[in-house]
């Protein structure tokens, strides 16, 4: 299993709590990815969002490219995945920033692909918002941009969204044949995307069977779309580490009860602009992605355990949220990663 955390650009990660001492400034982001270096993480997410997604659109966040950029310019090994989404990117331009970050990093910038879903920042932020299957099929042609751009000498392309023509990128990025294309979405039109372009794929939060069959099925798409398997299969988790479970029980009950809903704002558009697989509730939206579906809630052996039933189910790579998050990774890193290799260890000699 490898273990990667959400960059803290939203100043927390819990809806109902106003502060978090985790302030939205490059300086405590700084802080958290090289801290995280040291403590064995291999990746960080960067959410591409221009409105507080998580403590209110009035609220302050960073923007996830030139926060990328600058991160890859002062860590060592870690993975940095931002995300993007092409309602707001020209392709072109974005296949060459993205090249260049990937020299910045020495090979080490990777992009989730999201087609987006609040209605409301697209129109605040001049984004060309359209119908879901649209905006897949926007997606779709993104991803035939940067990778021709990042692979051919010369490319051109005349589509229904983007034209170019007889277009240079050089140099190409460091990772070849291009940077690695993570996504995850749970439509049918988004299924067959991501199995038949993308190179990784990412799960919100589930249960391990609700886990299994996603990851079973997803496999089956990409084997008949005649790719070669996904370099990795990750899901976003929401981690509660505590010495005993009743402390653990306490702090999820802390974190889930609403009182104000002003980091509530992109509900309504996450739940109808989206087509989920699960009906989400408020409470599910307490923390970002269905983050609390895992149960990575207890005691380190217990949140152990549950690690390796993940991984047994084909889930390669956990991306973590956790509140307050320097003290919360340490916590994990510390407690929880030895535990899972001592678990898996211990099941290999039985």
């Amino acid at each position: 299993m490898k273990y990667g955390f959400w960059l803290p650009i939203f100043g927390g990660w819990l809806r109902n709590v106003e502060d978090e001492n985790m302030p939205p400034t490059f300086d405590y982001a700084k802080e958290v990815i090289q801290s995280a270096e040291k403590w064995g993480y291999d990746t960080t997410l960067i959410a591409e969002l221009y409105l507080n997604d998580v403590k209110g659109i009035e609220k302050d966040s960073i923007e996830a490219w030139s926060t990328a950029a600058a991160l890859a310019a002062v860590t060592e090994k870690i993975e940095i995945m931002t995300a993007v989404r092409p309602v707001f990117h020209n392709p072109a331009v974005t296949a060459k920033m993205a090249a260049n970050i990937d020299h910045i990093s020495k090979g080490r910038f990777t992009l989730n692909i999201v087609s987006g879903w609040w209605a409301e920042e697209a129109k605040q932020y001049g984004g060309e918002f359209s119908e879901h299957d649209e905006r897949y099929e926007r997606t779709e042609e993104f991803i035939e941009v940067l990778k021709g751009l990042w692979t051919e000498d010369t490319f051109s392309f005349d589509g229904k969204y983007y034209h170019i023509e007889n277009t240079n990128l050089s140099p190409k990025p460091v990772q070849r044949p291009n940077p690695i294309l993570y996504a995850g979405g749970e439509s049918e039109k988004g299924k067959q995307v991501i199995s038949s372009l993308c190179d990784a794929y990412v799960l919100h939060g589930h249960t391990v069977e609700e886990a299994k069959e996603k990851i079973d099925d997803m496999r089956a798409r990409r084997r008949e779309a005649g790719r070669e398997p996904f370099r990795s299969i990750g899901m976003a988790a929401y981690v509660i580490c505590r010495d005993t479970e009743e402390e653990a029980q306490e702090e999820l009950k802390r974190i889930t009860t609403i009182e104000d809903l002003s980091g509530y704002a992109g509900f309504k558009d996450f739940t109808s602009k989206s087509q989920l697989e699960q009906q989400i509730q408020l409470q599910d939206y307490s923390v970002s992605n269905r983050g609390l579906r895992p149960n990575l809630i207890g005691t380190p052996e217990q949140i152990a355990k549950q690690i390796l039933e993940f991984e047994r189910v084909g889930v390669e790579l956990l991306l973590l949220q956790c509140s307050p998050q320097l003290e919360e990774m340490e916590r994990f890193s510390k407690q929880v990663m030895p535990k899972v290799e001592e678990l898996r260890a211990s099941l290999t000699k039985n």
